[in-house]
Protein backbone atom coordinates (compact mmCIF):
# COMPACT_ATOMS: atom_id res chain seq x y z
CA UNK A 1 0.00 0.00 0.00
CA UNK A 2 2.88 1.96 0.94
CA UNK A 3 3.51 2.26 -3.26
CA UNK A 4 0.15 4.83 -3.52
CA UNK A 5 2.60 7.43 -2.15
CA UNK A 6 5.54 6.50 -4.96
CA UNK A 7 6.31 9.32 -6.80
CA UNK A 8 7.60 7.56 -9.83
CA UNK A 9 5.69 7.54 -13.77
CA UNK A 10 4.28 11.34 -12.53
CA UNK A 11 2.60 9.70 -9.61
CA UNK A 12 0.50 7.56 -11.06
CA UNK A 13 -0.34 5.09 -7.83
CA UNK A 14 -0.86 8.05 -6.21
CA UNK A 15 -4.88 7.02 -4.40
CA UNK A 16 -6.02 9.03 -1.60
CA UNK A 17 -8.50 6.37 -0.66
CA UNK A 18 -5.34 3.53 -0.46
CA UNK A 19 -2.72 6.30 1.78
CA UNK A 20 -5.81 6.51 4.29
CA UNK A 21 -6.15 3.02 5.01
CA UNK A 22 -2.44 2.61 4.94
CA UNK A 23 -3.07 4.87 7.85
CA UNK A 24 -5.62 3.24 9.33
CA UNK A 25 -4.02 -0.16 9.32
CA UNK A 26 -0.08 0.39 10.34
CA UNK A 27 -0.48 3.70 11.72
CA UNK A 28 -3.42 4.14 14.36
CA UNK A 29 -1.83 5.01 16.75
CA UNK A 30 0.75 7.52 14.74
CA UNK A 31 -2.16 9.70 14.09
CA UNK A 32 -5.41 10.95 15.99
CA UNK A 33 -8.92 10.79 14.58
CA UNK A 34 -8.54 14.41 14.06
CA UNK A 35 -5.00 14.16 12.72
CA UNK A 36 -6.75 11.67 9.97
CA UNK A 37 -9.59 13.81 8.77
CA UNK A 38 -6.79 16.60 8.36
CA UNK A 39 -4.61 13.84 6.27
CA UNK A 40 -7.04 12.94 4.27
CA UNK A 41 -7.94 16.90 3.33
CA UNK A 42 -3.81 17.69 2.94
CA UNK A 43 -3.35 14.41 0.54
CA UNK A 44 -6.52 15.61 -1.67
CA UNK A 45 -4.39 19.21 -1.98
CA UNK A 46 -0.87 17.15 -2.30
CA UNK A 47 -2.19 15.21 -5.23
CA UNK A 48 -3.09 18.39 -6.81
CA UNK A 49 0.12 20.62 -6.10
CA UNK A 50 3.05 18.30 -6.09
CA UNK A 51 2.75 16.10 -8.57
CA UNK A 52 2.70 19.80 -10.96
CA UNK A 53 5.95 21.28 -9.22
CA UNK A 54 8.64 21.75 -11.29
CA UNK A 55 11.33 20.10 -8.61
CA UNK A 56 9.12 17.11 -7.39
CA UNK A 57 7.33 16.16 -10.38
CA UNK A 58 10.47 13.57 -11.54
CA UNK A 59 11.81 12.01 -7.90
CA UNK A 60 12.31 8.61 -8.58
CA UNK A 61 11.55 7.11 -4.76
CA UNK A 62 9.73 7.88 -1.59
CA UNK A 63 13.31 8.77 0.23
CA UNK A 64 14.07 11.53 -2.70
CA UNK A 65 10.27 12.59 -2.25
CA UNK A 66 10.83 13.00 1.65
CA UNK A 67 13.74 14.75 0.89
CA UNK A 68 12.23 16.81 -1.82
CA UNK A 69 9.58 17.99 0.54
CA UNK A 70 11.72 19.50 2.70
CA UNK A 71 13.67 21.27 0.14
CA UNK A 72 11.16 22.99 -1.47
CA UNK A 73 9.21 23.41 1.60
CA UNK A 74 6.14 21.51 1.11
CA UNK A 75 6.53 19.41 3.77
CA UNK A 76 5.96 22.55 6.34
CA UNK A 77 2.34 22.60 4.14
CA UNK A 78 1.58 18.98 4.28
CA UNK A 79 2.88 18.21 7.51
CA UNK A 80 1.05 15.12 7.98
CA UNK A 81 2.20 13.89 4.85
CA UNK A 82 5.46 14.19 5.75
CA UNK A 83 5.12 12.61 9.22
CA UNK A 84 3.75 9.45 6.75
CA UNK A 85 6.08 9.46 4.40
CA UNK A 86 8.94 9.77 7.18
CA UNK A 87 6.97 6.41 9.12
CA UNK A 88 7.23 4.41 6.19
CA UNK A 89 10.66 5.20 5.07
CA UNK A 90 11.07 3.66 8.91
CA UNK A 91 9.56 0.61 8.40
CA UNK A 92 11.95 -1.32 6.20
CA UNK A 93 14.46 -0.30 8.44
CA UNK A 94 13.06 -1.75 11.87
CA UNK A 95 11.45 -4.67 10.18
CA UNK A 96 15.14 -5.71 8.84
CA UNK A 97 16.39 -4.99 12.17
CA UNK A 98 13.51 -7.58 13.79
CA UNK A 99 14.37 -9.70 11.25
CA UNK A 100 17.80 -10.28 11.75
CA UNK A 101 17.27 -10.66 15.76
CA UNK A 102 15.06 -13.51 15.14
CA UNK A 103 17.59 -14.99 12.74
CA UNK A 104 20.83 -14.54 15.04
CA UNK A 105 18.85 -16.13 18.07
CA UNK A 106 17.48 -19.42 15.85
CA UNK A 107 21.57 -19.82 14.93
CA UNK A 108 22.52 -18.74 18.79
CA UNK A 109 19.45 -20.96 20.51
CA UNK A 110 20.41 -24.95 19.82
CA UNK A 111 19.15 -27.31 21.46
CA UNK A 112 22.78 -27.71 23.53
CA UNK A 113 21.96 -23.90 24.44
CA UNK A 114 18.02 -24.08 25.42
CA UNK A 115 18.42 -23.92 29.10
CA UNK A 116 20.58 -20.61 28.92
CA UNK A 117 19.33 -18.02 30.95
CA UNK A 118 17.48 -14.73 29.37
CA UNK A 119 19.78 -12.01 30.62
CA UNK A 120 22.85 -13.90 29.09
CA UNK A 121 21.36 -14.99 26.17
CA UNK A 122 20.07 -11.37 25.61
CA UNK A 123 23.98 -10.31 25.77
CA UNK A 124 24.87 -13.54 23.82
CA UNK A 125 22.81 -12.25 21.19
CA UNK A 126 23.64 -8.47 21.00
CA UNK A 127 27.03 -9.17 20.82
CA UNK A 128 25.92 -12.17 17.76
CA UNK A 129 23.46 -9.68 15.98
CA UNK A 130 26.03 -6.05 16.40
CA UNK A 131 29.45 -8.33 15.19
CA UNK A 132 30.39 -5.81 13.12
CA UNK A 133 30.97 -3.78 16.10
CA UNK A 134 32.13 -6.11 18.45
CA UNK A 135 35.07 -7.51 16.42
CA UNK A 136 36.04 -3.73 16.74
CA UNK A 137 36.95 -4.61 20.03
CA UNK A 138 40.23 -6.10 21.20
CA UNK A 139 41.20 -8.16 24.27
CA UNK A 140 43.53 -5.85 25.38
CA UNK A 141 40.75 -2.99 25.41
CA UNK A 142 38.33 -5.98 27.22
CA UNK A 143 40.98 -6.29 29.74
CA UNK A 144 41.54 -2.40 30.24
CA UNK A 145 37.99 -2.14 31.02
CA UNK A 146 38.05 -4.67 33.49
CA UNK A 147 40.82 -3.33 35.07
CA UNK A 148 39.73 0.12 35.27
CA UNK A 149 36.42 -0.90 37.05
CA UNK A 150 36.58 -0.39 40.96
CA UNK A 151 36.83 -3.43 43.49
CA UNK A 152 33.93 -4.89 44.84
Amino acid sequence: MSTALDPRNSYKLFNVEDICLLVDKFYPQDFSDQEKIHLRLQLQHYELDVPNHPKLKSMSSIADLCQGLVETGKSTIYPLVDRLIRLILTLPVSTATTERAFSGMKIVKTRLRNRMEDDFLANYLIVYIEKEIAERFTIDMIIDDFYSMKER
